[in-house]
This record gives C-alpha cells, structure tokens and sequence, in this order.
C-alpha cells in the first residue's frame, strides 16, 4: 500500500505579494534599456539635426557658402554642442594677398546648451553661444559690396541667439593697396547681446592695444548694419584705457591713462576724451614731466586713419593745440602723424626740461611758437624721426646760467656806453628778446634766422644746436648801440676812437661779426674775423674776447 504525502501548501499572501515586484523590476530594466536605446538614437539624429540648422541658419543670415568642421552633441544636462572649423565665405576672396581663400568670418571653437524640447522646436532658442578664435575680415572699401548682404535675406532661421561671448577675437580690415598689410584690431574679450531685430547690438569689449601695450575697455552699442552702406552702420559708446606703458614705443616713456566717449557712424566717429601721463618724458632728455590733455578726433573705422581737431594739452605750466592727421601707411609699417602745434601760453624752460638732457634748462620766460610736426614710421627712436618746422619768440628770458647772464648784462652795460658800470659788476639782469625760423631733423636744431636782442645790442645769427646739448654753433653780426672806443675806459677809450668809423655801419654805433660756440652749459663768446682757418680763428677770437671781457 503506497502512501502518498500531499505537497506543502504555499502562503497565498507570500506569492502575491512577491510577484508585482518582480514584474516592476523587469519593466523598469526595459525602460532603461528603452531610454538607452533612445538617448541613443536621439543623440544620432540631434547631431545631423543641429548641424544642419546650424549651416542653414548662417547660410540665410549672411547669403554666403558655410563650412562646418565638426559639431558634436552631448545629453548630461539638456543638450550640450560644441563644434569646430567654422569658416563663412563671400562670392570674393577679402584678402587676395594672402594664400588661399580668405574666409569672411572664422571660428576656431564654439558651444552652447539648450534644453532637450527646444531641439524639436522652431526656432530653436539658445541663451548663450561661447566662441573662442573669432576673426572677422572685413574687405576693402571697394569690395565691401560683399558685406552689404549680410542678412538681407528673410530664408527661415532656425536658431536664434541671445547672446555671444567671444574669447581671442581678431578684427582684420582689408585695403586693395598692394603690400598694405590690414588695419588689425586684437580683442582678447567680447560679449554682444542681441536685443531684437533692427536694433543695435549691445556689446562689452576688451581691446589688446600693441603700442602702447595695454588694455581698452569699452562698452557701448554697434547697428543695425546699414546693408547698403556699411560706413554709415552707427556706433556709440565708452572706453577707459589704462596704464598703457609708453616705453614699448622707442624714444618715450611714461604711463598713459585715458577715459572718453565715441559716436557716430562706422567710416565717421567722433571721439572726445582726455589723457593723463604723470611721468611723460622723451629720452633725449630723461626728464619725467606731467601730461594733460583734452582731444576731440574723427576717426575712420573702416582705415584706422584719425583727424584730431583739435588737442588741447597742459605740460607743466605751458599749455598748447594741435592739429593734424594720423595715417597708417603701408611701408614702412606704421602711422604717419602730421601736426600743426601752436603755443602761445607756455614757458620755454618747460620745453627745454622735456626735450634737452640739461638741468636746469638754459633759458627761462615766456614763449611763442608755432610749427609744424612730423612724426614718420619706422623703428628708430621717436627722437630720430621727429621733424620739425616752425617759428618762435621768446619774451623777456634769462639764462640760468649765472656766468652767461653775467656776460650778457656786461654785454648790454657796454653796448649802451657804460663800461664802468659794467666793470662793477653791475647786477642788471637784463631781459633777453629771443625769436627765429628753425627745422628739427636728426635730432639737430638749424636756425636759417636768429635774432637776439638784449638793451643796447641786437645780434642777427645762423647756426645748429643739438638736443644733447653738445653742438652750439652759431655765426652772426652785432649791432650795438655805443662805438667800440665807448665800450671801454681809460687809455683803452682814447686808442679806439680811431678805429670807431670802421666799425660804424647803418647807423649802428658799432657792427662787428661774432660766432657763439661750445656747449649748452659753457658756450664761448667771440669775433669771427676771417676764415682762413676756422678752427683757429675760433680760438683766437675767443680767447681775446675773453681778455677783453
């Protein structure tokens, strides 16, 4: 007799509550796999998608061939695009000089987030783009047309903007000229905020100034563009430039501050600001002086050429205008400055402590002049390539020097027919009236006239004088007021009156030859009677001036 034992009974409370869970766990396994599978998948279509909206986006925005190196999309937090090579191109190549075809504008790097709805969404929105290696590269004047296009055409835009955020953006301006390199303008930062169609672009830049090196910060508003006229597009905005070192530019040195404000239009702004260097100075000289100015400037954009009208600048207590043009020229590389400058509120030993290694300066009183400056490229010192032409006067000077004043109040003592005053050392402190006709080139002062009058004699020179204060060679005539037998006393008188009527000429009491020579610090004083020997006669002249004195 077999015995059958029955199977143990199972808890239905057990059973079921065991198997939904198990049915949850699967489900959720396959949803994952799903949203994998589907991540997937829509990361493969994201890619062609967005590329594509990328390219026709441009392609419509500018009317122009577009190239796109790479794009890649990544889905951790919404969408995230990065891409590569992007390069857009005109039906003109803007620099012809430079190997291959030039692209209008490149991108080096770019990338944005969006969320995930907004790729199936058009337009697509995106907050913010970060570019880094932007360089536009504008044509010349002449081919511009190529710009006049940039959206003039209403294809659909399927992405749109808020903002840009530029990292090493480069601003190349093109010139047909052959071998004129472009106007290049470095921008290390650059933020643009679109604020709608037809308005301006709100933008915050900071340029890479190359000379002087330093940073300009400036903020304002660029557009609408001007499809027709891409000169007439408005600008408007601020700029601070600060502790600009003016050494990197050969043969000055000094930190520059300035601050202003710019309007007007692309190929037409008009800047207002000021300048501040507190330590200016020139290296013939090595004097820091401080440096004020107030300008107003048309600058042409589209050129980088600069019109000042006018300056206005204070150094120390001089103060002066200057007018001219800043010009980029093509060889040698660099601005070409033209400058009218008149002073007619300054003291002559300001300029001299800013131009001449002397101190103190030789001269001191009121000054005039006017003259025109010339500021040529090149690598040589500022120095070097500065010329000048113009015309002075200076009223009412006196020498530092107390041995040259005292040979010129003496000078004047006996001229007027007081050589007893003159032999006591009288303490006259004679004024000098000083004006001439000059250039300035090589560093090298040449005076074509050079009239000097102090009471009682006028002198009428030509001559050189160096800024390093080492060449002062001046030959002229003396007109005094006294015969020569007056300027003396004693026996001395009564032997030279003989010789009074050949000295006696235009109705000058006495007209005799002199030459100046020497040093800024110790200029000798002499008669330049014949020529036989320069040097000699030099020599001899000056030595019996000297006994005579």
């Amino acid at each position: 007799m077999e015995i059958v034992q029955d199977a143990p009974k199972r808890s239905p409370g057990k059973a079921d509550r065991s198997l939904p869970w198990k049915w949850i766990g699967v489900a959720a396994l396959l949803t994952l796999a799903g949203l994998a599978v589907a991540v997937r998948m829509t990361i493969a279509r994201a890619e062609p998608i967005l590329r594509t909206r990328v390219i026709e986006t441009l392609s419509n925005r500018f009317d122009s061939k577009v190239e796109l190196e790479s794009l890649h999309v990544s889905m951790v937090d919404g969408i995230e695009v990065s891409g590569s090579g992007l390069k857009i191109f005109g039906t003109t190549d803007p620099n012809p000089y430079e190997p291959g075809v030039q692209a209008l504008i490149g991108v080096q790097e770019f990338r944005f987030r969006a969320a995930l709805l907004s790729l199936f969404r058009s337009p697509m929105h995106i907050d913010t783009v970060y570019v880094k290696g932007l360089e536009l590269n504008v044509p010349p004047k002449e081919d511009r047309r190529e710009m006049t296009n940039m959206g003039s055409r209403t294809g659909k835009m399927t992405i749109f903007v808020d903002k840009f955020v530029c990292e090493d953006t480069e601003l190349l301006i093109n010139t047909s000229k052959p071998g004129k390199p472009p106007l290049e303008f470095a921008i290390g930062d650059l933020k643009m905020k679109d604020v709608g169609p037809g308005q301006p672009l709100q933008f915050n830049a900071t340029l890479v100034n190359p000379k002087p090196v330093g940073d300009i910060q400036s903020s304002g508003l660029f557009g609408p563009w001007q499809q027709d006229s891409p000169r007439d597009t408005p600008v408007q905005g601020d700029y601070s430039f600060r502790n600009a070192d003016l050494s990197t530019i050969k043969g000055i040195g000094g930190t520059l501050s300035s601050t202003g404000q710019y309007s007007g239009t692309l190929g037409d702004i008009a800047v207002h600001g000021t300048t501040d260097t507190p330590d200016f100075q020139i290296a013939t000289s090595g004097h820091p002086v401080p440096l004020h100015t107030e300008f107003h400037a048309i600058v042409d954009g589209t050129s980088g050429d600069t019109y000042l009208r006018p300056v206005n600048a204070t150094l120390l207590h001089s103060s002066f205008t200057a007018e001219g043009s800043i010009v980029r020229m093509s060889a040698p590389h660099g601005h070409d400055i033209e400058l009218t400058v008149v002073l007619d509120n300054a003291r002559i030993e300001d300029l001299l402590k800013l131009g001449v290694r002397t101190d103190p300066p030789v001269m001191t009183g009121p000054v005039e002049m006017k003259t025109r400056l010339s500021l040529v490229p090149g690598d040589a010192s500022v120095a070097d390539r500065l010329k000048l032409a113009g015309n002075f006067h200076v009223l009412r000077a006196r020498f530092t020097n107390e041995k040259v004043q005292g040979k010129l109040d003496s000078l004047s003592l006996r001229s007027q027919g007081k050589p007893k005053q003159a032999q006591e050392h009288s303490e006259e402190d004679v004024p000098v009236d000083l004006q001439g006709v000059f250039t300035l080139k090589d560093g090298l002062l040449s005076f074509s006239s050079l009239h000097f009058l102090v009471p009682g004699t006028h002198v009428d020179m030509t001559g050189n004088y160096s800024l390093d204060g080492q060449t002062f060679d001046f030959r002229g005539k003396a007109r005094l007021d006294a015969k020569v037998s007056q300027m003396t006393t004693g026996w001395k008188s009564i032997l030279l009156k003989p010789v009074d009527p050949f000295f006696s000429k235009g109705g000058a009491g006495t007209e005799i030859p002199i030459r100046i020579t020497g040093t800024e610090s110790e200029p000798h004083f002499g008669l330049d009677f014949g020529h036989k020997d320069e040097h000699e006669s030099s020599g001899k002249n000056t030595n019996a001036a000297s006994k005579r004195e």
